[in-house]
């Protein structure tokens, strides 16, 4: 079985990574997040990013107003930083192990980021580490 992120005691599929991992860089980048970009990024429907915005939201994970904008509380936060580091170090792994391209190394770790085990990410982390020295 992958790597589910438990915070708090709700449990999080693909989707729901995918979601805070998108707000959490739509945050970086503008301070806050639309539903239309989120849709837009990962190629959903708005609809679609609503009723996960309610989740999310009913969750304590986003901070959602109807008709505005979208920001991590600062316990989704932490959920999206954790998974947004998986993905920044696997990508780091296949550009370095496999010499793949910046762009093949992030579309593979987005795929590969929610199904590796934690031990899986501290084996590549150390091997990372090596590879630097």
């Amino acid at each position: 079985m992958g790597s589910i992120i438990r915070s708090g005691h709700m449990l999080f599929n693909k989707s729901m990574e995918m979601y805070l991992e998108t707000i959490y860089i739509l945050e970086k980048d503008h301070k806050h997040a639309h539903v239309v970009d989120i849709a837009e990024g990962l190629g959903v429907t708005k609809p679609s990013v609503s009723k996960a915005m309610t989740k999310l939201k009913n969750e304590g994970y986003v901070n959602k107003e109807s008709y505005s904008y979208i920001t991590l509380t600062e316990k989704g936060r932490r959920a999206a930083e954790q998974i947004y580091h998986k993905h920044c170090i696997v990508t780091e792994f296949l550009e370095r192990s496999l010499d793949l391209s910046p762009e093949e190394a992030s579309l593979n770790a987005c795929r590969m980021e929610h199904v590796i085990t934690d031990k899986m990410l501290m084996a590549i982390e150390a091997y990372l580490e090596k590879a630097i020295k």
